[in-house]
């Protein structure tokens, strides 16, 4: 393992969720071996994803588009963690992220089923969204898709197809301070306002029914979604991953990488700064407000996050709550990712079918 405490701080609270989000489990070995500083990480992941898009578009070429599909939406991965924390140099960053938008976009027409590119009017500009529809629904119920710090809608294919071979239609969105969002909007803690642009846009559509929505979010995320559907009484069922109760209480025991991320995604100057956003971050008197059903999943090996933060949310929530811990599970428990991905898609397509 490389010497770099940043290199490590990525490896070891993220490594499984690389293989479990759809990268090679080979790939995964051989870029991670070869990277010794942080400063070689996104260059290195950057020439993976060069090779899967190379495959992709000569498949295309070839008419071969199922086969584009997969190779584009890998490299859309690679390219996406060549970016995901990269925020030490924000060219280069950038430049990868530019990528991983561009494979994933090529890569939706082929997909089954295949994706949509929407953009979502959000304080006089746009956010950047993917939609998919399951084949054969007419009008099917949607899941909104919500991203954490350092995720963004490139890396969400594996979750899509979870609510997507359930019936539910997928609408990944990067919100302020994520993803295509993060250039022009800083992170905000109210994320019922994204969220409620977002439901907007489903009600402006008519092949999507907007009487049943669902709200996921994963991480940072795990927290955006209870305080989104605490305030946005549209939204029917939500699920939480590994979010914490408060972000500011947390604070000074996250990695480095973290810390910086939030600080420029949040459009801090300083680190005082973000930590000060930071503190604005917590469930406490707002959990009482979530009154439609949650699932709430949290690994009891999480290094980022204690398995007790979600604990809390359970006890504290008006309407039906669902409290799963994994006992052996790290972040997200992306390393026992059978313990509860099916089970959440099962739970969210019978409380929206049961409406």
């Amino acid at each position: 393992m490389a010497n770099d405490p940043r290199v490590e701080a990525a490896l070891n609270h993220w490594a499984p969720r690389f293989v479990a989000n759809g990268i090679p489990l080979t790939d995964f070995q051989e870029v991670t071996d070869s990277i010794e500083k942080w400063e070689d990480w996104c260059s290195a992941w950057a020439a993976r994803g060069e090779i899967h898009e190379e495959m992709g578009r000569n498949a295309l070429s070839q008419g071969y588009n199922l086969s584009a599909g997969e190779h584009l939406t890998t490299a859309g991965v690679c390219y996406h963690f060549a970016k995901f924390l990269f925020v030490n140099d924000i060219h280069q960053m950038r430049e990868a992220h530019m990528k991983a938008i561009n494979c994933r976009n090529l890569a939706l027409p082929h997909l089954k089923p295949p994706g949509e590119r929407v953009e979502i009017p959000y304080q006089g500009k746009l956010l950047a969204g993917i939609l998919r529809k399951p084949l054969n629904v007419e009008t099917p119920s949607v899941v909104i898709l919500a991203m954490g710090l350092d995720s963004s809608k490139e890396e969400m294919g594996a979750y899509e197809k979870l609510f997507l071979d359930r019936n539910l239609a997928t609408l990944t969105f990067d919100g302020p301070g994520q993803g295509e969002g993060e250039y022009e909007f800083g992170i905000r803690y109210d994320y019922e306002v994204p969220v409620g642009k977002v439901i907007d846009y489903i009600e402006n559509r008519n092949d999507l029914d907007a009487d049943r929505i669902g709200l996921w979010g994963v991480s940072l995320g795990g927290y955006y979604v209870p305080r989104a559907a605490a305030y946005e009484k549209r939204i029917q069922a939500c699920i939480g991953l590994s979010g914490p109760y408060d972000w500011g209480a947390v604070w000074d025991s996250l990695p480095i990488l973290t810390k910086e991320a939030f600080r420029v995604r949040s459009h801090s100057t300083n680190e005082e700064e973000a930590r000060l956003l930071a503190l604005k971050f917590s469930l406490k008197g707002v959990a009482s407000e979530i009154t439609c059903p949650i699932f709430i999943v949290a690994g009891k090996l999480d290094r980022l996050i204690s398995y007790k933060d979600a604990e809390k949310l359970a006890e504290e929530v008006s309407g039906p709550a669902e409290l799963l811990i994994i006992k052996d599970g790290n972040h997200v428990a992306n390393n026992r990712a059978y313990r509860y991905r099916l089970q959440t898609a099962d739970w969210m397509a019978k409380q929206l079918e049961d409406i």
